[in-house]
């Protein structure tokens, strides 16, 4: 039977700090959730999703863009050759479009963005505050500036850049 040797007390005492920190932290995270919620930004979306979710002609094409994305997953799965490949894919296209062009949709999705800017704010924030090295994941499918992740040159030894 081998034993196991007991912890050093410096240890346990280490541990308990950082858990006093954890739970501060935690609170810390609260309150900034709180002040996001009582944002202006959050107001906007909440306001713009609310008039999207009571609007007939939106959720009528959402039906539609469902249906049509449904039936270009299909044409998709044989990949450009199948011969209803391209009148689907226009048909998604077109849906989108219209859906693009209400008012409450484009407003909902301005909204949308500027909250996620603000989140990715706060997470820059937070993030440049331990280390300006830590990445900062972000909903952007176009990163801006160089780096990580950019197609650019750096030396940040993760392989991932040229």
């Amino acid at each position: 039977m081998q034993t196991m040797p007991l912890s050093d007390p410096a240890e346990l005492e280490m541990t308990s700090h950082s858990s006093l920190d954890m739970g501060q932290m935690l609170l810390s995270a609260y309150e900034i959730g709180d002040m996001v919620n009582q944002s202006a930004e959050v107001a906007e979306y909440a306001y713009w999703k609310s008039v999207v979710d009571q609007d007939e002609q939106v959720h009528q094409l959402v039906k539609q863009f469902a249906k049509a994305k449904e039936q270009f997953a299909d044409c998709e799965r044989f990949g450009r050759f199948h011969p209803d490949f391209h009148a689907a894919k226009d048909k998604v296209e077109a849906i989108e479009r219209q859906l693009g062009e209400i008012e409450s949709v484009s407003r909902f999705k301005a909204a949308e963005q500027q909250v996620d800017d603000l989140l990715h704010d706060i997470a820059k924030q937070i993030a440049g505050s331990v280390s300006e090295t830590i990445k900062v994941p972000s909903n952007d499918p176009l990163p801006k500036g160089g780096g990580c992740g950019s197609g650019g040159s750096c030396s940040c030894g993760s392989g991932g850049c040229g």
